[in-house]
C-alpha cells in the first residue's frame, strides 16, 4: 500500500467541542472574561464606563463589547448563551458606600440584568451574580433573599459562596458569588449537605430563610499564594522626601513599633490605608505580607500606600497600576489603558482572576457541560 493510501485511511482527529457561550454584564475591564476564558467563550459583553471599556477592548474581541446603559439593552437582541455573568454595581451594598441596598439606583441595576434575560428567547441555564459580602450580610440578609427569590421565580436552583482572593494572592478580597442553575439540570454531584470552607457565617444565617437553598460543593484551593513582597516593583519611583516624612508621621506609635520590629525580621513591605481615628488622620499598616482590599481611587484615602524598607531607610509611595493588576491575578501581558487613576479603578473595581477561575473550573464548567448535554 502506498504512503498516500495509508494517509488517506487515517481517521480524522475528533473535533474539539466548542466552548459554551457566555454573556458578561457589567463587564468592566474584562477580568471576569479573562478568568472564564479557558472554559467559556464570551459572545457579548456590556458596560457603561468608557474608560474601562478601553481596557476590555485592548484584551478581548472588541466587536463583542457593547458600550452603553444596560437599561437600554433589549434582551431579544442578545445571542443565545449557556452562562450569564453579572458583576453588578456594589456601591449600595458596600460598607464603604451608602448601604442603600439592592433596590437603590446603582446596585439596583441587577434588576435590569434579570429583565434583559426575561426578554431573551431562552434564558441562559446558568447564571452568576457577583458582589461584595454586604449582599449577604447587610440588612439581615434581605438583599440576598430578594435576589434569591427572583432567581427562584425564574426556575433556577440557587446558592451562594464566598471566595476570598487571599487563597490565591497576597490580597484580602472576599466576594460573594450567587450561582443559579436551571431546574432541569442534574446538580447532585455539585451540592453538599451543608456549609464548607466557602460559606461564611452570614451565609449560614441566611440560608434557612432562602427557599430551596443549594450548598454548592467546591474543593478548597491547594495553592499557596506568593507573599506581597514578591509582587512589588522595587524600582518604581518613591515619594519625595517631604511626602515620605508626612506619610511616616501618620503611622500610629503601635504600628511604628511593629514596623521596626518586622524590619529586624527582614520584612520590607508594609501596605496601609489612611483613615480618620478620633478626629485625626492616621496611616494604618498591615504586617502579614498581604495587601488590603483594593478599592476605586476616588478620594485620597481609597488609594493604598506602601511603606518600603530598602537601603536602610523607609520610603513611601502608592501602589503602581501593575502592582494592582498583580494583586488581582492578571497576567503580565494584560494591557491597562489610560491614566494612573483609570488603571487603578479598572483593577480596584474588578474580580480576582484566580478566584473566578477556580469557581469556573470546579463548578461552572461542569454545570455548563450538564446544561449542554
Amino acid at each position: 500500500m502506498s504512503r498516500q493510501s495509508k494517509q488517506a485511511k487515517r481517521p480524522a482527529p475528533p473535533r474539539r467541542a466548542a466552548k459554551p457561550g457566555a454573556l458578561e454584564f457589567f463587564a468592566g475591564s474584562g477580568l471576569a472574561a479573562e478568568a472564564l476564558r479557558p472554559f467559556f467563550r464570551v459572545l457579548w459583553a456590556n458596560d457603561i464606563c468608557e474608560k474601562k471599556a478601553a481596557t476590555y477592548r485592548a484584551n478581548h474581541p472588541a466587536d463583542r463589547f457593547h458600550l452603553g446603559d444596560l437599561a437600554e439593552v433589549q434582551g431579544a437582541d442578545l445571542p443565545a448563551a449557556t452562562l450569564s455573568w453579572a458583576s453588578f454595581p456594589c456601591q449600595d451594598l458596600s460598607l464603604a458606600g451608602n448601604l442603600g441596598g439592592i433596590g437603590s439606583s446603582r446596585s439596583g441595576m441587577v434588576w435590569h440584568w434579570l429583565r434583559a434575560m426575561d426578554e431573551m428567547a431562552q434564558r441562559p441555564p446558568l447564571v452568576v451574580a457577583e458582589n461584595v459580602v454586604g449582599l449577604v450580610s447587610a440588612s439581615d440578609g434581605s438583599h440576598y433573599l430578594a435576589l434569591h427569590a427572583a432567581l427562584r421565580e425564574r426556575g433556577y436552583r440557587v446558592g451562594v459562596v464566598v471566595l476570598d482572593a487571599i487563597h490565591w494572592l497576597p490580597h484580602s478580597r472576599p466576594r460573594v458569588f450567587v450561582v443559579g442553575v436551571d431546574e432541569s439540570i442534574d446538580i447532585d454531584a455539585h451540592r453538599a449537605e451543608g456549609p464548607s470552607w466557602c460559606h461564611s457565617a452570614a451565609i449560614e444565617r441566611v440560608a434557612p430563610r432562602a427557599e430551596g437553598f443549594v450548598w454548592w460543593s467546591i474543593p478548597a484551593p491547594r495553592t499557596k499564594p506568593k507573599p506581597l513582597e514578591a509582587l512589588i516593583e522595587y524600582d518604581a519611583p518613591a515619594d519625595d522626601g517631604k511626602q515620605t516624612k508626612h506619610n511616616l508621621s501618620l503611622i500610629p506609635d503601635g504600628h511604628r513599633e511593629r514596623m521596626h520590629s518586622a524590619v529586624n525580621g527582614h520584612a520590607t513591605v508594609f501596605p496601609g490605608y489612611k483613615r480618620t481615628r478620633s478626629g485625626r488622620q492616621v496611616l494604618e499598616l498591615r504586617f502579614d505580607n498581604v495587601a488590603g482590599c483594593l478599592r476605586t481611587p476616588e478620594g485620597g484615602s481609597s488609594r493604598q500606600v506602601l511603606v518600603i524598607y530598602r537601603e536602610r531607610r523607609f520610603e513611601t509611595r502608592l501602589l503602581t497600576v501593575r502592582e494592582t493588576a498583580r494583586l488581582m491575578g492578571v497576567r503580565e501581558g494584560y494591557r491597562i489603558v489610560g491614566t494612573y487613576n483609570d488603571g487603578y479603578k479598572a483593577m480596584g473595581d474588578a474580580v480576582a482572576v484566580p478566584a473566578v477561575r477556580h469557581l469556573a473550573r470546579h463548578l461552572l464548567a461542569p454545570l455548563a457541560e450538564g446544561a449542554q448535554s
